[in-house]
């Protein structure tokens, strides 16, 4: 059973699988979330750890020895425990164990916490590195949002996304592979909404560089309703925007990421993984993003 957070405005349903938010309704019953249709994407709003995005051949090498993982990690198909509820706050803990040291040779605990307020809800994903050694991580988020949110009244391209602050954003662009072109970003000024269609998506995500702002919002709305979602992330260093190309699905991910995928030319050695976090023996770190649904 989905545990349940509920105010006045929003009914929240998140699993303990992934700690995973599967849906987001207001009062009036609108569904915000992707519902994981498996013909276009199976999941919903996953965490990403401990890798966002591909390592290169999904292998990587530490300490002299060599480990394979999927596409953003373990975290997303990991059973989370319940630390602690009530009726509008959750935090939920996965623990390293003999499984995840199989693939990810590393002792920590992964916290994730999110708090309804109104019409926002706040997530806090903290890392614990609780080895003696340092430990090399990246983190994320992958929130899919219904696009449109009234099929009968707007379509996909009535939507747009808007970014703040308004300024000259580099892109970093994902190869057909699902790699990261790092080195070769592409600039783009983001002073108005970027209008949605389907070809947008036709190189995988945009991602965009926003490790220069203390805090980035990407409002995804309707022009026609005016609805739609706001997600701010802080001291973030990337925010991807996807959808499928070219099957046409009806939803938009807003992605706050802590990380990125691998570079074609990368050496496969964990330490020097493209924009890896770092934490030396009992240091942590705090991932913050809100999501406001309107």
């Amino acid at each position: 059973m989905p545990v349940t957070l509920k105010n006045d405005y929003l009914t929240v349903k998140i699993n303990q699988k992934g700690a995973e938010i599967v849906s987001v309704k207001d009062q009036k019953g609108t569904e915000y979330i992707w519902g994981a249709n498996k013909e276009y994407w199976k999941r919903h709003a996953p965490i990403l750890f401990p890798i966002v995005g591909r390592l290169q051949d999904d292998d990587y090498i530490y300490d002299g020895n060599s480990y394979h993982m999927y596409q953003h990690g373990f975290a997303r198909d990991s059973e989370f425990e319940i630390e602690s509820h009530n009726k509008t706050e959750v935090n939920f803990m996965l623990h390293s164990n003999a499984a995840t040291r199989k693939i990810y040779p590393f002792n920590f605990n992964l916290s994730i916490h999110y708090e309804l307020d109104e019409h926002t809800i706040a997530v806090e994903m903290v890392v614990e590195n609780i080895n003696p050694d340092p430990m090399y991580f990246s983190l994320g988020a992958h929130p899919g949002f219904n696009v449109p949110l009234f099929p009968k009244r707007e379509t996909f391209d009535d939507y747009s996304v808007s970014v703040a602050p308004k300024h000259d954003y580099k892109i970093v662009r994902i190869d057909q592979n699902g790699y990261s072109n790092i080195k070769h970003p592409v600039e783009k000024t983001l002073d108005n909404p970027l209008q949605l269609k389907r070809d947008l998506f036709k190189h995988d995500a945009k991602v965009l560089d926003v490790s220069d702002n203390e805090q980035t919002t990407v409002m995804l709305q309707s022009d026609v309703t005016d609805h739609g979602v706001a997600l701010t992330a802080y001291d973030c260093k990337y925010i991807g925007i996807w959808s499928t190309y070219p099957k046409e699905a009806p939803f938009v991910c807003l992605e706050p990421w802590w990380g990125i995928a691998d570079e074609e030319e990368s050496t496969g050695f964990l330490k020097d993984k493209a924009d890896i976090s770092k934490l030396d023996p009992d240091e942590s770190l705090n991932a913050n993003f809100d999501i406001t649904f309107f």
